[in-house]
């Protein structure tokens, strides 16, 4: 008798030792992004969770699996989680007319044409990319050369901020878009009275409304395009921000056929369809899917001078940009929200559009409170509106690649002073002690090391300038990565499912082939994404 309960014992205890997971990975170094960024050596996974992790010896004592992984000292992080995306407006860009980094709009309308030319059976020509900033003068073309090019067929080409875009004569007759014709939150740009093409803001929803909508298989294609580059660099979660329902249901669809991958956290755009079905209807979430937010539109882009300033823009004199919408909508939504379960995140570029939008949510949110409002972007503050994000815990969702693309003419569009509070990412983390960090690709470049890069060295990718961008408000990289991964996940509500590596937590991870926290600035961009896994299992 005394016999068989030492073995029972005995077995107990071997079973104790050996619990049974999927897969261990071991011989990493992994930071962990836990509340201590822990760094360990091994990780147990069962069924898509992190059973343990820790010590390649206490790992391996505890558990056996049926698969074990040598990282060869390579390193983990958590997936990383892009806080400000447009994943299906990416998706569809993949396939528009490529216009970044074009040096003059003869350059954009050549590249047009070639893909006119491979793509004939296209019925509308739709492109993206181009910014006027990087061509002689900085000024806005007119469509004369789109209109020669394509006199029958409509043509579309959409700013690199997605803040403008430029229209040629036959797209502007199928809107029927005329001179001096008013819109509310948008600017129709004409030279002596006639149609330049150019169309900012709300002035392009005529236009691009005439396109007709993409069948499931078309959609399906963007989708799968914009996931496979998302794993290339890493990224497990994206915030995709401003979703219409029908784009809700096509991904819900994809995921559950086992098409879609990605875990996307969804704010719907701000319209009455969408306001009235969800708010009935409430937050909805699946294993992969969570839309809890509404995505709203304050202004417009310092690009295009559309974002709304509380003084003249320094480089067009009696010109402050302007509101999209009456400020009485932004104060009735918030209204309706805050008696909601649903998230308000609203997009403010210039100071007159954050102050706007900062009083209103400081009017509904009490102090201390988890509803996680959001500022996107929050990019022009004024010095005196920084601490409405702490009073009513207001989050600013910013987008480090923002700074770097706007430096070489940022200061001639606001003026030294004003340009102290911009891109002031140090300052506004210091408000509540977390700060999420986006890409807000496509406008940006997708690449997560450019943001890391934005954020902690404050240049670009030549190095310029070589002192760094008001390194004043540079984060340090334990900052940058926590923006990249538990701080975005929080800004989803997702903090206790992603965004770190923890006992219970979905195993999403990406393995790197260095290490972000001790190479030497120049070698940032040169970092490349070994693995990438959700859910245990890769998916690169």
């Amino acid at each position: 008798m005394r016999q068989m309960i030492f073995c029972a014992m005995l077995f107990a205890l071997v079973a104790c030792k050996n619990q049974q997971a999927d897969t261990l990975f071991f011989n990493a170094k992994i930071y962990t992004v836990d509340s201590g960024f822990t760094v360990a050596e091994a990780m147990a996974v069962k069924d898509g969770q992190i059973l343990a992790v820790g010590t390649e010896k206490d790992i391996r004592a505890k558990y056996q699996a049926k698969e074990t992984i040598d990282l060869g000292g390579k390193t983990m992080y958590p997936g990383l989680i892009d806080a400000h995306a447009h994943f299906v407006g990416y998706g569809q860009s993949l396939f528009y007319a490529d216009l970044y980094g074009t040096t003059s709009f003869e350059e954009a309308v050549e590249r047009v044409k070639a893909f006119a030319a491979e793509h004939p059976d296209l019925t509308w020509i739709q492109g993206r990319g181009w910014d006027q900033n990087k061509w002689p003068g900085k000024v806005y073309p007119t469509n004369e050369l789109l209109n020669k090019a394509f006199p029958d067929k409509p043509v579309i080409l959409q700013r690199v901020d997605g803040h403008a875009s430029i229209a040629n004569q036959k797209a502007l007759d199928l809107a029927g878009l005329k001179a001096g014709q008013t819109i509310v939150g948008g600017s129709i740009e004409t030279i002596n009275g006639k149609l330049t093409g150019v169309l900012i803001d709300n002035a392009d929803n005529q236009v691009y409304a005439q396109i007709p909508a993409p069948d499931k298989a078309v959609y399906k294609k963007w989708l799968q395009a914009a996931q496979k580059k998302c794993f290339e660099q890493g990224l497990t979660t994206i915030t995709d921000c401003g979703l219409s329902a029908a784009d809700v249901d096509a991904i819900d669809a994809l995921q559950k056929e086992g098409d879609l991958s990605m875990r996307l956290y969804v704010m719907l755009s701000d319209n009455d369809a969408n306001l009235e079905k969800y708010l009935k209807k409430g937050p909805y979430k699946t294993d992969r899917l969570f839309v809890n937010g509404f995505k709203v539109y304050a202004d417009g882009a310092l690009g295009s001078r559309g974002a709304c300033l509380l003084t003249h823009y320094a480089d067009k004199a009696g010109w402050s940009g302007f509101l999209l919408r009456n400020p009485s909508h932004y104060d009735s939504l918030a209204k309706v929200l805050a008696g909601s379960g649903f998230q308000m995140c609203t997009h403010a570029i210039g100071d007159s559009a954050n102050r706007a939008i900062l009083q209103i949510y400081n009017k509904y949110l009490q102090a201390g409170n988890d509803k996680r409002w959001r500022i996107e972007h929050a990019q022009i503050v004024h010095p005196d509106d920084f601490k409405l994000f702490g009073t009513a815990a207001i989050v600013p969702s910013v987008q480090p690649t923002h700074a770097t693309s706007d430096m070489y003419w940022a200061e001639e569009r606001l003026g030294a002073e004003r340009l102290k509070g911009g891109y002031a990412y140090k300052q506004l983390l210091e408000q509540n002690g977390w700060l999420p960090l986006g890409t807000d690709f496509p406008v940006e470049d997708i690449s997560p090391f450019k943001t890391f890069l934005a954020a902690v060295v404050r240049k670009d990718a030549k190095g310029f300038p070589a002192n760094g961008f008001q390194m004043e408000n540079a984060l340090t990289r334990e900052q940058a990565i926590r923006g990249m991964t538990i701080w975005a996940a929080k800004a989803g509500f997702l903090e206790k499912e992603v965004g770190s590596l923890e006992a219970g937590k979905k195993a999403d991870f990406m393995v790197l082939d260095q290490d972000l926290m001790t190479i030497p600035d120049t070698a940032i961009l040169n970092s490349k994404v070994l693995h990438t896994y959700i859910g245990g299992k890769r998916v690169n």
